[in-house]
């Protein structure tokens, strides 16, 4: 073969698509994926239907999955029984507030450790991530005795600062920030731009699914939190949803013959939570899918 003649190669053998997947696999794949959603989502679904059956529906047996009169009335029943109004703005502001601190402290904490030089970065991570490795559960006693020592106990305080920043969410966002170039601020930097305007007006648009997944996280791990206002409040005007829900649930004097109440209660609970989840969606599934090429 001269080297002016063009040189031929073997075609590569074509791969293996999911259109070329055998029938009966991809049968088996999706009936498996059917019964694991089932499995999941059969407690929450009877859950929410049940907020709304009446009592006969409630005790029938066998179980009645659709109920045969749609009613309220459990829902009236939990508003008699329970303060469920105070209780749900208390959880809506500890979570909320929870969730706009851990934004904006771990997204400065993480920008500083994945692109900023200052003595003592390795030291500073190296704490975070030691932090990821201690379980939640150890920090209750310490947290509790710093919340007393500062009179922070029954009062919105105690219930946020604890939780006010995460390692976790910082080590995420440190993960995400580290995929932006850093041509990119230093032309901002040569431009005249400061740290806070490039953190703010550069660094923060270019994370936005790091920071709905964030959103998410925190926010559902705050709204559900029990254990923590559970030792942090004596007060009921203090209490949480999920906490007040635990405490009428073990009244026998409320709770004796509310199934549909405390139903209806457990739906409360978890609204919120899809919700945020269906608002965040789509920036949390763009998060998911790109973390593993940051």
């Amino acid at each position: 073969m001269s080297a002016t003649e063009p040189r031929t190669t073997r075609p590569p053998k074509p791969g293996r698509t999911a259109t070329s997947r055998r029938p009966g696999t991809t049968a088996l794949t999706y009936t498996l994926l059917t019964v694991g959603l089932v499995v999941m989502s059969a407690p929450f679904l009877w859950m929410a239907v049940s907020a709304f059956k009446t009592p006969k529906d409630l005790g029938a047996s066998p179980p009645v999955w659709i109920p045969t009169e749609w009613t309220l009335a459990n829902f009236r029943e939990l508003l008699d029984l329970m303060d469920i109004a105070r209780n749900f703005m208390n959880s809506a502001v500890v979570a909320v507030v929870v969730t706009v601190c851990n934004l904006v402290f771990c997204s400065m904490l993480g920008y500083a450790l994945a692109k900023l030089n200052f003595a003592g970065k390795k030291a500073v991570l190296g704490v975070v991530l030691g932090a990821l490795m201690v379980p939640g559960n150890l920090m209750l006693l310490p947290q509790f005795v710093m919340m007393s020592k500062m009179g922070l106990l029954d009062s919105y305080a105690g219930l946020i600062l604890p939780f006010a920043a995460g390692a976790f969410g910082v080590f995420l966002m440190r993960q995400f920030m580290m995929a932006i170039p850093d041509e990119l601020l230093e032309a901002a930097r040569i431009d005249g731009a400061g740290e806070w305007y490039i953190f703010w007006r550069i660094v923060l648009p270019l994370v936005k699914p790091a920071l709905a997944t964030l959103s998410i996280f925190v926010f559902l791990g705050s709204w559900n939190n029990f254990l923590w206002p559970l030792v942090a409040t004596n007060d009921p005007d203090k209490y949480t949803l999920p906490v007040a829900l635990a405490t009428f649930a073990t009244d026998p004097t409320k709770a004796a013959g509310s199934n549909g109440a405390l139903m209806a209660g457990a739906f409360l609970v978890v609204l919120p939570v899809v919700a945020v989840f269906l608002v965040l969606q789509r920036h949390f599934t763009q998060g998911i899918a790109t973390s593993g090429l940051k």
